[in-house]
């Protein structure tokens, strides 16, 4: 080789293999809780019962978002939301949860996603984790399982049971994450360690299939146990082990890419089982705390947290990656029952609600980002909501949306970069109830276009006890000023009538245009 060109190319060579990152383009790690409750992080509530350090140090070392809400109150149209920057009743679906093989994917095949925004942008992505936005799986003749009517199996089970009895895992799923703009998957179709198949996916397929009945029998014995739907579950699937498996994938997954393309930013979002129903901390948790087994289950999430991080250290990426924690709703009820009286922990402190209802305890959620050089130490009271991430994230690269894109979806990156004046990031904020009920959030101002919670009864059972009078029992929907009632105590429907008229005309002017975002 000629001794000119020789020189050259180690001049030329060493350059490419230490090309800088794009600052523009950060790697990006969304951490998503499952009903991890406002009040279950130390961060947030000085009273809780569970050490959670981990993530009281992400906080410190970044932004604590005070006024973060879910865009749902349940599991299945949060994550719809998430991923695509819309609002999920405005795909038709009720607001439920998909359950065994269920499906299909509720995200349309047309749809721009975040992940699929970031691929073509030049990232690589990945999924890991809980997915729980419908999945098509077939029959052995090729048909979509969905839409096979089978008969029940009792047991409790309706038809959930005999629809995976009918399933053939060796076909491949047709509108999996894989479809939908991640380029690798590894984790459960819905609900880990509650649902009707326990059974790992990886990419498009099942690879080790269900095959025995769960034994309930085996399974541990307490207040946050009895979640387990009676399903049929694959040869070395433990249900206390789920969360550490889906941290080992991610690890693993995070140290591939950087080792094989260091230079291409990655996108990867890691949904935890924790801390959702049943609370089956791994061995080496249970008695962690003194916050009971719920709070074992939580403190395991925080070891996650505080791995992903530090793999993240260890990989010498943290400097250049920005990371999101939060969670899809509030917490259980269960979890809200017992821990209240056995511990004297409340999980949606300080907020009225729990899942499923429409009162903040239902959506407002734990939101934490670091981003090291860009976000300074910060707690922020601006109003935003999970559907925001695509916005921002487009943002990051200063790249539009399409009109049909991100419909609910508001960036926050000036927020978060701290060049933002006082202004709000969201004229208003949507959300949405498991009966897919409505309300509206602007300012100060909470509008209900409903009678009660939205989603679980307070008339009767173990909930009674923390029903509040209602001071406006013939209003058909609820008016409260945050600001003055957090506790969202007192209605103001009929005292208010001016912000009742312009919320419920902003709600319904929402709906009609098919959008919130301009």
């Amino acid at each position: 080789m000629n001794r000119l060109l020789r020189l050259s190319l180690c001049w030329l060579l060493p350059a490419l293999a230490v090309a800088a990152p794009d600052p523009r383009r950060p790697n990006i790690v969304v951490i998503l809780a499952d009903d991890l409750g406002y009040g279950d992080v130390g961060c947030y509530n000085p009273a809780s019962k569970i050490p959670t350090p981990n993530l009281d140090r992400l906080a410190k070392a970044g932004a604590r978002f005070t006024d973060a809400h879910a865009p749902s109150t349940v599991c299945t149209p949060s994550r719809y939301s998430l991923l695509t920057g819309r609002m999920a009743f405005r795909t038709g679906y009720r607001g439920g949860v998909f359950t065994g093989v269920g499906g299909p994917n509720l995200i349309e095949a047309d749809r721009l996603t975040l992940p699929g925004m970031l691929q073509k942008q030049g990232y690589a992505t990945a999924a890991v984790g809980k997915w729980h936005v419908g999945l098509t799986f077939q029959t052995k003749e090729g048909t979509p399982i969905n839409s096979v009517k089978v008969p029940s199996e009792g047991l409790g089970a309706g038809n959930e049971l005999a629809r995976i009895r009918l399933t053939d895992f060796s076909r491949p799923i047709t509108d999996g994450p894989v479809h939908r703009g991640f380029d690798y998957f590894f984790g459960t179709a819905c609900c880990p360690t509650t649902d009707w198949l326990y059974a790992y996916i990886e990419n498009d397929r099942v690879p080790i299939p269900p095959t025995t009945l769960l034994d309930a029998s085996k399974l541990p014995k307490h207040p946050y146990a009895n979640d387990c739907r009676r399903g049929l579950v694959a040869p070395g699937f433990e249900h206390d082990q789920v969360d550490l498996v889906f941290l080992e994938k991610s690890q693993a997954w995070l140290t591939d890419h950087v080792k094989r393309a260091p230079n291409q930013p990655f996108f990867l979002y890691h949904a935890t089982q924790a801390a959702h129903l049943p609370s089956f901390a791994a061995p080496r948790f249970q008695g962690a705390t003194k916050a009971g087994p719920h709070g074992d289950f939580i403190a395991e999430l925080d070891f996650i947290v505080g791995e992903l991080l530090a793999t993240l250290d260890k990989l010498g990426v943290a400097e250049n990656t920005l990371v999101i924690f939060t969670s899809d709703n509030g917490p259980e009820t269960t979890t809200a029952i017992h821990m209240r009286a056995d511990q004297g922990h409340d999980p949606a402190r300080p907020w009225r609600g729990l899942k499923r209802d429409d009162w903040e305890g239902g959506h407002r959620v734990p939101f934490l980002v670091r981003w090291p050089g860009r976000t300074a130490p910060s707690v922020i009271d601006q109003t935003i909501c999970l559907t925001d991430l695509l916005a921002t994230c487009a943002a990051l690269s200063d790249t539009p949306l399409p009109r049909n894109a991100g419909e609910d979806s508001f960036s926050f990156l000036s927020t978060l970069t701290g060049v933002a004046d006082n202004r709000p990031t969201r004229p208003f904020t949507l959300h949405q109830t498991i009966k897919s009920e409505l309300s509206i959030r602007r300012g100060d101002w909470k509008y209900l276009d409903h009678r009660g919670s939205g989603g679980n009864s307070y008339e009767k059972g173990e909930l009674a006890t923390f029903a509040l009078p209602d001071t406006a029992p013939t209003a058909p929907g609820q008016l409260y000023n945050l600001k003055t009632d957090p506790g969202e105590r007192t209605n103001l429907y009929f005292e208010r009538p001016e912000i009742v008229k312009e919320l419920k005309g902003l709600l319904d002017q929402s709906k009609v245009s098919g959008r919130s975002a301009p």
